[in-house]
């Protein structure tokens, strides 16, 4: 208790900050940076690093309330089947920018929910991917899953194209939380998702929970990791839920009064991390967690963790080309976000052009800045030499942290480090090196 004390007078209860799945963080995007820079930085690559490929498909069967991704509803394949030949049309607009002998490290479907493409559009999508962007020697492909929305078929087809791991969407098993955000799932349909990812040679699953949401408990939260460690999974992802029903209008039907306090929520947080490290799973930054042995321990071990819009990955690949509506591009330039509608992102399609409607172009202090919030998280070490010469830039910054934080952190004459009772602060001491914080922006909890 004296602990989470300390934790509230540093902010951790109260504090609005990014997640910083990217830096500058989308909200600083501007129209400045578009379509023009998007191509001039597709061909600009180096043909011997392999890139990162993102899929997005925003359509959902049916629209969790406590989702703020860009999905939309549909309850026919009509629309689906439009947006996968205009996915064509991009994937020939991008290849035709693409320096000769690119090739694709990572392939990551999300969503939305890419399993609502049935057997024979896997197929179709995933052939015309590697078309395009053909695979390098190690190639991974890792998809997003509803459990729900789901079959044998599907997961089947995935497997034909190389499906490597598939992420388990999960939230919460409690029908009581599960009504409350507008997502019934039953532990039975998620077994035998699991038992057919297993049949079809799927070696590396993942499971997403989410603590914070409504008439959520310990007692719900603790039922629900026990289940999930029946499951088996290799790696799990425990987030925070972001209420922010200013930027999703759906988390308006979510009761406000049924949400964890800011206190409820730091306990809910500890509670999932501690089952899962009990378990035997290692700690990977400040949400996701892994078998020993695992990518993602090994890179966290080994200093190549690193953190994209995903969440935490052992991808190397230097670029993450984004394709489908609101997909968000990162190159050594900068990002370029796709324009986020889905009918203008057809449309810009239609037309032939490169969808990318805003973006951040990177200059040198937005990249030291960029290493060294990514370290904080990734590492909790801001290390001053491997930043080079800018690294000595953010000593300033380093010293205001330590002088905040006290002995949550540490300052020595190479880096700044968050102790492992500082963990819980990390976005809040990440944050301190955000130079566009100041800008504005409406940001989710740091608890």
């Amino acid at each position: 208790m004296e602990h989470h004390e300390r934790l509230a007078a540093l902010g951790i209860l109260d504090s609005r900050v990014p997640r910083y799945t990217s830096y500058p963080t989308a909200p600083n995007f501007s129209p400045g940076v578009g379509a023009r820079e998007q191509g001039d930085w597709l061909a600009a690559l180096d043909p011997a690093l392999p890139v990162s490929v993102y899929v997005h498909i925003p359509f959902c069967e049916r629209l969790c309330w406590f989702c703020a991704c860009h999905t939309q509803g549909t309850r026919t394949l009509a629309p689906v089947e439009a947006y996968v030949e205009a996915l064509e049309a991009e994937l020939a607009l991008v290849a035709a920018r693409l320096p000769p002998g690119t090739r694709m490290g990572r392939l990551h479907w999300g969503g939305g929910t890419p399993t609502i493409l049935p057997a024979a559009l896997v197929h179709r999508l995933a052939t015309a991917v590697r078309a395009a962007i053909p695979p390098a020697a190690d190639f991974d492909f890792s998809v997003e899953i509803d459990p729900t929305l789901v079959d044998r078929a599907r997961i089947v087809a995935l497997a034909e194209e190389g499906l490597t791991r598939a992420s388990l969407g999960i939230q919460d098993f409690d029908p009581a939380v599960q009504a409350a955000i507008g997502r019934l799932q039953s532990f039975d349909a998620t077994r035998r998702a699991v038992d057919d990812l297993r049949a079809a040679g799927i070696a590396s699953l993942n499971a997403d929970l989410v603590y914070g949401l409504p008439h959520q408990t310990s007692a719900r939260l603790a039922a629900t990791v026990e289940h999930v460690l029946t499951l088996a999974p290799e790696r799990a992802a425990i987030f925070g839920y972001a209420h922010v029903p200013w930027a999703s209008k759906r988390q308006k039907l979510i009761d406000e009064a049924a949400l964890p306090g800011d206190a409820a929520r730091l306990d809910l947080a500890s509670l999932a991390a501690g089952a899962f490290e009990a378990a035997g799973y290692r700690r990977i930054g400040i949400d996701h967690f892994a078998r020993p042995g695992d990518g993602l321990d090994l890179a966290a071990r080994t200093g190549r963790l690193r953190r994209n819009f995903q969440g935490y990955t052992d991808d190397v690949c230097p670029t993450l080309i984004g394709l489908g509506a609101s997909s968000i591009s990162r190159f050594a330039g900068g990002y370029v976000q796709n324009a986020a509608a889905t009918p203008a992102w057809h449309g810009r399609i239609a037309e032939g052009e490169l969808p990318g409607a805003r973006g951040h172009a990177l200059d040198a202090d937005d990249r030291s800045r960029a290493r060294a919030i990514e370290m904080l998280l990734c590492d909790f070490r801001l290390d001053f030499a491997a930043l080079g010469p800018d690294g000595a830039a953010l000593r300033t910054e380093a010293e205001a942290v330590a002088a905040r934080f006290g002995a949550f952190v540490a300052l020595d004459a190479g880096g700044l480090t968050i102790r492992p009772e500082g963990v819980p602060l990390a976005r809040i001491v990440a944050s301190a090196f955000d130079g566009y914080l100041a800008a504005g922006g409406r940001f989710s909890r740091a608890s």
